[in-house]
């Protein structure tokens, strides 16, 4: 197939588009410590593509994962569910995968809208292509409140 992969039967995603979206927002990246610059792009249900990078903090645990930054920028604009993929690139030749963290947060977006993402972990030659649900088993949602 390529360029697109086949989510749930019903809909194709462009990869290369995804992927590029994430690799130009690393560009922004603010990561003057590890020198790690790392792009997210969040594909929803209409097409719209959020982006995010991380920004890093002297007091490293206040760092911001770019996964994280998309989903906030995402839901500040009023996008609650339809998250039907995510790109993650970085610097690094192998693929690279959300934290703990970020697997979290986008199971929290992607669980108000009953749907479970492509994750494409993103390196220098190769492409991991995996679902939210298998990156993070038996999560924690808000349907966990119940």
């Amino acid at each position: 197939m390529g360029r697109g992969a086949t989510l749930s039967g019903e809909r194709i995603v462009d990869e290369q588009k995804l992927i590029e979206a994430a690799r130009e927002a690393a560009k922004a990246s603010y990561s003057p410590y590890s020198n790690f610059a790392v792009g997210a792009a969040l594909l929803f249900a209409d097409g719209t593509i959020v982006t995010g990078t991380n920004i890093e903090n002297a007091s490293y645990g206040l760092a911001l994962c770019a996964e994280t930054v998309a989903v906030a920028k995402a839901m500040e604009a009023g996008r609650r569910g339809g998250l039907e993929a995510v790109a993650v690139t970085g610097p690094a030749a192998a693929p690279i995968t959300p934290c703990g963290r970020c697997r979290q947060v986008l199971n929290e977006l992607a669980g108000l809208g009953a749907t479970d993402p492509l994750v494409l972990c993103v390196g220098e030659h190769e492409t991991h292509r995996v679902t939210l649900s298998k990156l993070l088993p038996l999560a924690f949602g808000p349907a966990s409140l119940d």
